[in-house]
C-alpha cells in the first residue's frame, strides 16, 4: 500500500487527529479492505514524509485526553480520502479528541522554527527554498504571522 501524503492526511481528517499507531493501523484496514499488503515500515515511513512535508502536524503538547503525540492535517494538505476510507471511522475505535488550536498553531510554529534553523545551519539551499513555500501555506492555513522567519529564510 502506497498513500500519498494528502491520503494520510485524509485519513486523519476523518477523526480530526489520531496517534501514529492509530494512522497505522488505519491503513492496515484500508490495506485490506483494498486486498494488497500494508508494510508497517513503508507505511511509518510515508508518516515521517508527511510530516517532513507538513501535511501531517505533530502535536505532543496538547490538553487531549492521551499522553501520546496526535497527529493532525496539516498547512500544505489537501486531504483526499483513499478508496474504503469513509468506512474506517465504523470500523475503529478511535475517541474523539478536542485539540485546542493554540496547540497545533504552536507545534507548526515550533517546527517550522526548527526546520529553519537546521536548513540554513546545514546550508541546504533546497530546503530553504521548500520552507519558504510552506511559510506562505501556513499563512493561508491559520492567521499566523510569518514574515520575520520568512525574511531570515529570504536572506540565505
Amino acid at each position: 500500500m502506497d498513500l500519498q501524503p494528502d491520503e494520510l492526511a485524509g485519513v486523519v481528517d476523518l477523526f480530526g487527529s489520531l496517534t501514529r499507531a492509530e494512522l497505522v493501523d488505519a491503513c492496515g484496514e484500508l490495506a485490506f479492505k483494498q486486498g494488497v499488503d500494508a508494510d508497517p515500515d513503508a507505511v511509518a515511513a510515508a508518516i515521517d514524509g508527511a510530516i517532513g512535508t507538513y501535511h501531517l502536524v505533530a502535536v505532543g503538547d496538547h490538553a487531549a485526553d492521551t499522553d501520546e503525540t496526535l497527529l493532525v492535517v496539516g498547512p500544505v494538505a489537501f486531504p483526499a480520502l483513499p478508496d474504503g476510507a469513509a468506512d474506517l471511522p465504523h470500523i475503529m475505535d478511535v475517541p474523539a479528541r478536542d485539540l485546542a488550536r493554540d496547540a497545533v498553531i504552536e507545534a507548526v510554529k515550533s517546527r517550522f522554527r526548527e526546520d529553519a534553523v537546521m536548513a540554513v545551519k546545514n546550508g541546504n539551499a533546497d530546503r530553504v527554498e521548500t520552507l519558504l513555500d510552506v511559510s506562505y501555506d501556513i499563512e493561508a492555513w491559520e492567521n499566523v504571522e510569518m514574515d520575520g522567519l520568512r525574511d531570515r529564510l529570504d536572506d540565505v
